[in-house]
């Protein structure tokens, strides 16, 4: 089987999510998990706990899930959507606070237990979508509990701690109770279909991996760019930023992607091994060289809209929220022979005039043009919102006068291509957690490598007694980010469509 594939049995599992009245819950994995249901992907034993401190019975989250996700999933199967809800519990838990000191009486946790006591032997997943200074309490008291089997695994969202020594701190703990088999490290990218695309578009068609090189490639443009702001949101962004929460996981993950090389075996860790070379193998960005290479920014009021230090529904601003940026780029570089040279530019931003991610794969030139107006090829792997691949290349126009040229896209829309539904990045990678492949998911040295090379630049960031640049919302970012492409002739994908 395939590092990529998956297989579509059925198993029988627990599936227990911390936090299972939240956000993400509501809005991500319950309906994920719908649609997994949906497809068949989910045996008729298979049960979804949740887990909060909400104070609900069953009925009372069957209820919540009734109303609150109902409306995001079709409805043209009321069966299937009776069935769905028949595999919800819920179970109150207070992370932390012991009951006497009896480390066998756990508020919550005794009614857990008794929920699944006598399926040991049964699979159970512990997705812990909860902030990350729970995961090590999590995982200690479902320990304590004994809920720990053999059978088990633990999917950890992000964001992994906020810098190295952090996310260290939290593998230890995690580790202390589960082996790195059973660790899930998830990154909701890795699960997009243009991402496993990229894989088989490098890895499965000829013509396209020869030139997968500095030789034929000027450089690759990594953009995960967002129209909306931080309304009610500041008080964590204040102490993430748009380094700590975009680039040190979705971006590096998109660029070990784009930049590995073809795995030397078809198992299951020969592909986070190769992207944890990628990582190894960046050009660490210190003190000064944050200046040249790094632009950092923060959106203020403009048509309309508020600045970050405004936002409606946040605190008072601080010092800290006056030093946070709310974009961020980077000219980063990979020194190994395939990539010598080739800069990779990455962006995210919040207050942008578009919401998109997408990967730009710039060719060069010709070496020598009989043509006049041509421009070089390029490859545009789009992940949202419409997922999608574009090739651009030369072609005629039609006319019978002289040849001009024109740039003209081959465009693969997996939407219009394929018939089946394109599942969501949360579908693919819970069928993954049941089915115990780890292949898209971040192992330990690859999350404590990203974290390596990205702490040097916040600490330079900390260090300089400049404040973010500002940039006004709706715009394409600061005008330094345009400098960091175009002290070299360069621009961004946008400016030169």
């Amino acid at each position: 089987m395939s590092p990529l594939s998956t297989s579509a049995t059925a198993y029988a599992a627990d599936l227990v999510v911390f936090g299972g009245t939240g956000d993400l819950s509501m809005r991500k994995l319950l309906p994920a998990l719908y649609h997994c249901d949906r497809d068949g992907r989910l045996s008729p034993e298979t049960r979804i706990i949740a887990m909060s401190r909400g104070g609900l019975t069953d009925d009372d989250f069957r209820g919540k899930v009734d109303a609150g996700v109902r409306r995001q999933v079709p409805a043209d199967d009321p069966d299937g959507w009776r069935r769905f809800l028949g595999r919800l519990h819920h179970v109150s838990v207070d992370v932390g606070r012991r009951a006497g000191g009896d480390d066998t009486d756990l508020p919550g946790w005794s009614a857990l237990a008794a929920l699944l006591a006598g399926q040991e032997e049964r699979d159970r997943v512990f997705y812990l979508a909860s902030p990350p200074r729970t995961f090590g309490p999590f995982c200690r008291e479902l320990a304590a509990a004994g809920l720990v089997t053999p059978r088990s695994r633990v999917v950890l969202e992000k964001p992994l701690g906020h810098d190295l020594v952090s996310a260290r701190r939290i593998n230890d703990e995690v580790g202390a109770i589960f082996d790195e088999r059973q660790i899930f490290r998830i990154d909701h990218y890795l699960g997009k279909e243009t991402v496993q695309n990229l894989l088989v578009l490098r890895f499965a068609n000829a013509f396209l991996e020869p030139i997968w090189n500095s030789l034929w490639i000027d450089h690759v443009q990594i953009t995960v760019a967002e129209t909306v702001g931080t309304p009610g949101r500041r008080g964590y962004y204040d102490h993430a930023g748009a380094l700590r929460d975009m680039v040190q996981n979705h971006l590096l993950q998109l660029l070990c992607m784009t930049a590995m090389e073809p795995p030397a075996r078809n198992d299951r860790e020969a592909i986070r091994d190769e992207k944890v070379k990628v990582l190894q193998s960046l050009l660490p960005i210190t003190g000064t060289e944050a200046d040249r290479f790094t632009v950092r920014g923060q959106y203020t009021e403009a048509a309309g809209m508020p600045g970050y230090l405004h936002e409606p529904g946040s605190t008072p601003p601080t010092e800290a929220s006056r030093r946070v940026e709310t974009f961020a780029a980077i000219r980063a570089e990979i020194r190994n022979w395939r990539w010598a040279g080739v800069p990779f530019y990455l962006r995210t931003g919040k207050r942008l005039p578009r919401r998109t991610s997408e990967i730009v794969v710039q060719f060069k030139d010709v070496p020598h043009s009989i043509f006049p107006g041509g421009t070089p090829n390029r490859l545009v792997l789009r992940l949202q919102p419409e997922e999608g691949i574009e090739l651009h290349i030369m072609a005629k126009e039609p006319g019978a006068g002289e040849v001009a040229l024109k740039p003209v896209p081959l465009s693969l829309s997996f939407g219009e291509t394929f018939t089946a539904r394109v599942p969501e990045a949360y579908e693919r990678l819970l069928t993954d957690v049941l089915a115990a492949n780890p292949t898209l998911f971040m192992r330990r040295d690859e999350v404590e490598a990203a974290w390596r090379w990205i702490d040097p630049i916040l600490a330079a960031w900390e260090s300089s007694a400049d404040l973010p640049e500002p940039y006004p919302a709706g715009s394409t970012g600061p005008a330094g980010a345009h400098e960091l492409l175009g002290r070299s002739g360069r621009a961004w994908h946008e400016e030169e469509a």
